[in-house]
């Protein structure tokens, strides 16, 4: 490691809150073989292991916001993201792009926050959001690691955000991607990468400080 003075931080800095990104229908019930996105082996699973989060933050009183990436059906707001390997998908007329209310628990007093684009953070509410919310620290979890989750990592480190995220509980396009991008965002921040099981431990100690 370059950068010898890296400082320890705590897996929670401050104020927490739980970021699911895109965790939507169609992961439970799109069973083609070709999707319009690819997802790498488990990714079902890792998907459902997020709800262990996700209870333990309702249980801690941590905000659970939910991200939703969802497309005019006239495909206008796609913009470039068609130019790569990804087909039409998450469009707002398919019963696929709903979130995954029932697998996830999803509650009237959660948040929910639509994009157009990969990141949460671009042409969104998000970060409006996280200010109301005074949050200091963005703990990750949905899909993909190579996509969405890595770029609304970046924007959040950028605006200063510790991010976390667990890594039982993300999936990518392929095994390999996967990997690459958790490698590629433990290098911005040392010990982002975090698993279930320390992540949840630390909810059940978390205190969430006063508002300042």
């Amino acid at each position: 490691m370059a950068n010898a003075n890296t400082p320890k931080r705590a897996l929670i800095e401050g104020k927490a809150v739980l970021v699911v990104i895109d965790i939507q229908a169609s992961t439970f019930i799109d069973d083609s073989v070709v999707r319009s996105i690819d997802n790498m082996a488990g990714y079902k699973d890792r998907m459902l292991e997020a709800r262990k989060a996700i209870d333990a933050a309702r249980a801690a009183d941590i905000p659970v916001v939910f991200i939703q990436e969802v497309h005019r059906p006239d495909l206008i707001d796609f913009g470039r993201e068609l130019d790569g390997d990804e087909d039409v998908h998450c469009l707002e007329d398919n019963p696929k792009t709903a979130l995954a209310v029932k697998e996830m628990g999803i509650l009237p007093t959660d948040y929910v926050v639509p994009k157009r684009r990969y990141s949460a953070f671009f042409g969104t509410d998000f970060e409006i959001l996280l200010k109301g919310l005074k949050a200091d620290t963005l703990i990750m979890v949905g899909g993909l690691t190579d996509v969405c989750v890595h770029y609304t990592f970046v924007d959040g480190h950028q605006h200063d955000y510790f991010c976390r995220v667990i890594e039982d509980c993300v999936a990518g396009s392929s095994i390999e991607a996967h990997a690459a991008s958790l490698k590629a965002m433990e290098y911005l921040q040392t010990g982002a990468i975090r698993s279930l099981e320390e992540t949840v431990t630390a909810i059940k100690t978390y205190i969430s400080p006063p508002n300042s």
